[in-house]
């Protein structure tokens, strides 16, 4: 998990997952929450709640894995929303790795 960056992002809805599939990783703030979405060893997309985090140290969870980015997008996570459903109310980062 990297660390988020400062400075906001300039992505559109359409450009978010080739972004995802590029740099594996995004911060997404909504409604004052902030999520960590990321791949699981390039194979499956998830949402992690980054208030909360585990006995190792890495962020929790907060949805369900998914096999494709088409099907993470359409997941409804936020509140019972989905990405394109918040995403003009969301603010999004880059995950800086150190």
């Amino acid at each position: 998990m990297g660390m988020k960056a400062t400075e906001a992002l300039a992505v559109t809805l359409e450009d978010l997952p080739m972004y995802l599939r590029a740099n594996h990783s995004v911060y997404m703030d909504v409604d004052g929450v902030s999520y960590y979405l990321t791949d699981v060893n390039d194979r499956f997309w998830r949402a992690q709640d980054t208030t909360q985090l585990n006995d190792k140290g890495h962020y929790v969870d907060c949805s369900e894995l998914m096999p494709t980015i088409g099907e993470f997008m359409d997941l409804a996570f936020v509140d019972g929303k989905t990405i394109p459903e918040v995403f003009d109310s969301a603010t999004f980062y880059a995950s800086v790795k150190e």
